[in-house]
Protein backbone atom coordinates (compact mmCIF):
# COMPACT_ATOMS: atom_id res chain seq x y z
CA UNK A 1 0.00 0.00 0.00
CA UNK A 2 1.46 3.35 -0.98
CA UNK A 3 -0.54 5.87 1.00
CA UNK A 4 -0.22 9.48 -0.09
CA UNK A 5 -1.59 12.66 1.46
CA UNK A 6 -4.70 13.90 -0.35
CA UNK A 7 -5.87 16.71 1.92
CA UNK A 8 -6.55 17.57 5.55
CA UNK A 9 -9.72 16.70 7.41
CA UNK A 10 -10.20 20.42 8.03
CA UNK A 11 -10.57 20.97 4.25
CA UNK A 12 -13.56 18.62 4.07
CA UNK A 13 -17.11 19.86 4.46
CA UNK A 14 -19.64 17.12 5.25
CA UNK A 15 -21.24 15.71 2.08
CA UNK A 16 -19.37 18.15 -0.19
CA UNK A 17 -16.90 16.54 -2.61
CA UNK A 18 -13.37 17.94 -2.73
CA UNK A 19 -11.37 17.42 -5.91
CA UNK A 20 -7.72 16.56 -5.27
CA UNK A 21 -4.87 15.17 -7.32
CA UNK A 22 -2.99 12.22 -5.88
CA UNK A 23 -0.05 10.85 -7.85
CA UNK A 24 -1.48 12.25 -11.11
CA UNK A 25 -4.96 10.85 -10.44
CA UNK A 26 -8.02 13.10 -9.99
CA UNK A 27 -9.95 11.94 -6.94
CA UNK A 28 -13.13 13.19 -5.26
CA UNK A 29 -12.73 12.98 -1.47
CA UNK A 30 -15.99 13.00 0.47
CA UNK A 31 -16.61 13.18 4.20
CA UNK A 32 -20.03 11.71 4.89
CA UNK A 33 -20.88 11.53 8.57
CA UNK A 34 -17.95 9.89 10.35
CA UNK A 35 -16.55 8.27 7.20
CA UNK A 36 -14.25 9.56 4.47
CA UNK A 37 -14.36 8.14 0.95
CA UNK A 38 -12.16 8.50 -2.13
CA UNK A 39 -13.62 7.88 -5.58
CA UNK A 40 -12.15 8.56 -9.00
CA UNK A 41 -13.31 11.98 -10.10
CA UNK A 42 -14.76 10.91 -13.44
CA UNK A 43 -18.20 9.54 -14.21
CA UNK A 44 -18.04 6.22 -16.05
CA UNK A 45 -20.95 7.26 -18.30
CA UNK A 46 -19.60 10.62 -19.46
CA UNK A 47 -16.14 11.95 -18.69
CA UNK A 48 -17.47 14.52 -16.21
CA UNK A 49 -16.06 15.43 -12.79
CA UNK A 50 -18.06 13.76 -10.01
CA UNK A 51 -16.69 16.33 -7.55
CA UNK A 52 -19.07 18.86 -9.12
CA UNK A 53 -22.07 16.71 -8.18
CA UNK A 54 -24.15 16.28 -5.05
CA UNK A 55 -23.76 13.74 -2.25
CA UNK A 56 -26.78 12.16 -0.62
CA UNK A 57 -27.25 8.95 1.36
CA UNK A 58 -23.67 7.71 0.69
CA UNK A 59 -23.94 8.24 -3.08
CA UNK A 60 -22.46 10.86 -5.37
CA UNK A 61 -24.44 12.14 -8.35
CA UNK A 62 -23.00 13.18 -11.70
CA UNK A 63 -24.34 16.65 -12.38
CA UNK A 64 -24.61 16.12 -16.15
CA UNK A 65 -26.88 13.09 -16.60
CA UNK A 66 -27.83 12.11 -13.05
CA UNK A 67 -25.85 8.88 -12.71
CA UNK A 68 -25.31 8.01 -9.05
CA UNK A 69 -22.47 5.98 -7.58
CA UNK A 70 -22.18 4.32 -4.17
CA UNK A 71 -19.23 5.90 -2.34
CA UNK A 72 -18.51 2.57 -0.60
CA UNK A 73 -18.33 0.39 -3.72
CA UNK A 74 -18.10 2.70 -6.75
CA UNK A 75 -21.03 0.84 -8.31
CA UNK A 76 -23.72 2.77 -10.15
CA UNK A 77 -27.05 2.84 -8.35
CA UNK A 78 -29.08 3.85 -11.40
CA UNK A 79 -28.89 4.70 -15.09
CA UNK A 80 -27.55 5.96 -17.33
CA UNK A 81 -24.20 4.69 -15.94
CA UNK A 82 -23.70 0.93 -16.00
CA UNK A 83 -19.98 0.70 -15.16
CA UNK A 84 -18.49 1.28 -11.69
CA UNK A 85 -16.03 4.02 -10.81
CA UNK A 86 -12.78 3.12 -9.02
CA UNK A 87 -12.67 3.73 -5.25
CA UNK A 88 -9.53 3.93 -3.15
CA UNK A 89 -8.53 3.05 0.41
CA UNK A 90 -8.57 5.96 2.85
CA UNK A 91 -6.65 6.23 6.10
CA UNK A 92 -6.78 9.11 8.56
CA UNK A 93 -3.49 10.05 10.24
CA UNK A 94 -4.03 12.93 12.64
CA UNK A 95 -5.55 15.63 10.42
CA UNK A 96 -4.20 14.11 7.18
CA UNK A 97 -6.38 12.16 4.76
CA UNK A 98 -4.22 9.52 3.07
CA UNK A 99 -5.23 7.64 -0.07
CA UNK A 100 -3.68 4.69 -1.88
CA UNK A 101 -4.14 5.56 -5.59
CA UNK A 102 -2.62 2.23 -6.65
CA UNK A 103 -5.39 0.06 -5.15
CA UNK A 104 -8.88 0.10 -6.60
CA UNK A 105 -11.11 -1.40 -3.89
CA UNK A 106 -13.95 -1.70 -6.40
CA UNK A 107 -12.08 -4.48 -8.27
CA UNK A 108 -12.58 -6.96 -5.42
Amino acid sequence: MSLQRACSLAELVDSTPLRVEVDGLDVAVVKHGDEVFAIEDECSHAAVALSEGDVDDCTIECWMHGSRFDLRTGKPTGPPATEPVPIYPVQIDGDDVLIDPDKNLGEN
